[in-house]
């Protein structure tokens, strides 16, 4: 079978794209699989690295701001459909898959006007404009939240949850300590409480800003903190911070984190942002979190995202606007409260979609097949 998967633009596309394209190989080790990006975006550097061919496409968003600007976008979207009609007569595919982002746009009604089954993945709570867009073309929408029916014809819409990171389970406190000695030679311990700060793979500067201020107070509370800024963020942090981090054992602060599965394990309470990847990876793992929003991005759909914990009490949402005052003293007051993080534990994990990917890889093959 050949499969077309198309979309990017952020790795909040990009990865569930390149798992459902794994569990694909996995379903069908014979199969044929393409991608079609948007040229100039993270998806023509991602997606090789990955191991599968990519085709980009000129294809640009709109400038809302500044409609006038938009002649040149129209252009480069006819020139992208023309380009796209071209590849799909080319490679013949037998499904289309479309995971949001401009390039998912292009190919994917042009593949459906092709008469070629289209199998879209809306990875938030709040349906992105190409998915909503494609909605009347796709045969079933994959979604990772419920109440999606706002957006999507119900008789379309399947329950999947958002594929996480590979090996993801599996960590252990044990192991997370030998890490960080070797990585960080810092000395953790399983007898204190850990945060663990993550903003995203670029670091969020609200998060970043009020962790600054508050950090002292954190480690005056005998809590150990792993801070992962982001690699913009990184080196004035650690300049700022070069006192503190240096002498205190109980402190990492670091651009990325490369054992993710053990440093959740040893975490006992999450601060991130509300990316659907991260919030499926929490609900996964069931760890306590604290989600700020940011307000940068699409429609506001983080805070959608976060909403749908926090309605059932599976998560504490402080708003990007109210970090600074209130992000760490929120982080306080959950960290003594041994009852509130176990209810928020058990909670998220009600909310985990397990295998993801590979439940998605079955429907685009369901559609092979018809």
């Amino acid at each position: 079978m050949r499969y077309l998967i198309s979309g990017g633009g952020t790795g909040g596309h990009i990865f569930p794209a390149v798992s459902i394209a794994n569990a694909l190989k996995e379903l069908d080790p014979e199969a044929q699989i393409l991608f079609v990006g948007a040229l100039g975006r993270m998806e023509m550097e991602r997606v090789p690295q990955a191991g599968y061919d990519i085709v980009g496409l000129p294809v640009r968003g709109f400038n809302r701001a500044q409609p006038w600007k938009n002649i040149s976008v129209v252009i480069d979207l006819i020139r992208s459909m023309r380009q796209a009609k071209k590849i799909i007569r080319d490679f013949r595919p037998d499904v289309g898959v479309g995971v949001g982002g401009y390039a998912s746009g292009a190919a994917m009604k042009v593949a459906a006007k092709m008469g070629i089954p289209i199998l879209l993945q809306e990875q938030n709570g709040f349906a992105g404009v190409t998915n909503k867009l494609l909605k009347d073309d796709a045969q079933k929408i994959c979604v990772a939240y419920e109440n999606m029916e706002r957006f999507f014809p119900k008789d379309k819409i399947i329950l999947t949850g958002n594929p996480v990171r590979q090996n993801l389970t599996g960590g252990t406190k044990a192991d997370a300590l030998t890490y960080i000695s070797k990585e960080f030679q810092k000395e953790f311990s399983t007898d204190k409480k850990t945060l663990l700060i993550i903003g995203g793979s670029l670091g969020a500067r609200t998060i970043n800003n009020s962790l600054l201020d508050g950090l002292q107070s954190l480690l005056d509370a005998d809590i150990q903190v792993i801070w992962q800024t982001g690699k913009i963020y990184y080196d004035k942090i650690k300049e700022q911070t070069a006192d503190v981090s240096t002498t205190h054992k109980g402190l990492v602060i670091t651009p990325f984190i490369s054992n993710m599965p053990d440093v959740y394990a040893l975490s006992d309470l999450v601060i991130s942002r509300a990316g659907a990847s991260s919030i499926s990876e929490l609900c996964l793992l069931g760890k306590p979190a604290i989600l700020v929003p940011s307000p940068n991005v699409a429609e506001d759909h983080q805070t959608h995202n976060a909403m749908a914990l926090v309605n059932k009490d599976a998560a504490v949402l402080v708003k990007d606007s109210e970090a600074k005052e209130q992000l760490v003293s929120t982080a306080l007051q959950l960290m003594r409260d041994d009852e509130r993080l176990k209810s928020l534990h058990t909670n998220v994990l009600t909310l985990a979609q397990k295998d993801s990917a590979t439940r998605i890889a079955q429907e685009v093959m369901k559609l092979c097949r018809r």
